[in-house]
């Protein structure tokens, strides 16, 4: 039986990686999407022969149509894709260049654009496939100082809710994990996020990219809708569904405040 075909995002390091890893161990063939060169030929090499890398800036539309013809023409159709592309910094919107806000809006929202419609007529016309974004608590209910971070979540959200609605009987599945807090680089090469974090949001356990990448297959394996991580995020979403105006409130309190 030929081995099903996943594409990961984002995969060069964190979340993306682990998946990449995982889906490998579990005898996927894995087309690693990322930026870094050097850090996709890294986990290339940890994957195997399993692996193939692609390395583009994914919210480029033009280089990610072009990596779609070549994924088609010499792997075939991905049966899983992993919007695992993100980055962000923590900021207030007068400290956000416009630069900084067309840059997070690239990823997670714009690659995530790009790989799907790249693909979305070929998994339509195949009746099946998954699609599973990496979002973030931020998307139901933002804390101060995250301005483009959240936005940029909320735009994902928004592209998932939306491919739910089209992809209705299709075969097709778009499910939307979240995360909390993850053991990653990201905090530590994004500006402010351990520093600008809420209180409420310390109070979860940190959980390592290898949980988070279980979370992702088991979702593939099984889509829902929406997923979340740990259970304090499934509380945080829970209590956002019942009462929007409390977590509002519990970030807003426990978030950073600007020394006047």
């Amino acid at each position: 039986m030929p081995r099903k075909l996943a594409l990961v995002t984002g995969a060069s390091s964190g979340i993306g990686a682990a998946t990449a890893e995982r889906l490998a161990r579990e005898d996927w063939s894995v087309v690693l999407v990322a930026r870094s060169r050097e850090k996709l030929d890294t986990v290339a090499r940890r994957i195997g022969a399993a692996a193939h890398v692609e390395c583009l800036d994914a919210s480029d539309g033009n280089a990610v149509i072009a990596m779609a013809a070549r994924v088609r023409s010499t792997l075939g159709i991905p049966d899983l894709i992993v919007n695992a592309a993100g980055a962000g910094a923590w900021k207030r919107i007068e400290e956000t260049s416009p630069t900084e806000a067309r840059a997070m809006m690239g990823a997670p929202y714009f690659a995530a654009f790009h790989v799907v419609h790249a693909f979305m007529r070929d998994l339509l016309a195949r009746n099946s496939g998954v699609i599973v974004h990496v979002g973030s608590p931020g998307a139901w209910a933002p804390w101060p100082s995250s301005v483009g971070y959240a936005g940029a979540r909320w735009a994902l959200r928004g592209l998932h809710e939306a491919l739910c609605a089209d992809l209705a009987g299709t075969g097709v599945h778009s499910c939307h994990v979240l995360f909390g807090k993850v053991e990653s680089a990201y905090f530590d090469t994004n500006e402010n996020t351990s520093a600008r974090m809420p209180g409420i949001v310390r109070l979860a356990r940190t959980i390592t990219p290898d949980e988070c990448a279980e979370v992702i297959v088991r979702t593939a394996r099984r889509p829902r809708r929406t997923v979340a991580y740990p259970p304090m995020a499934r509380v945080l979403l829970a209590a956002h569904t019942v009462a929007p105006w409390f977590t509002r409130w519990m970030m807003r309190t426990s978030g950073y405040r600007p020394v006047s």
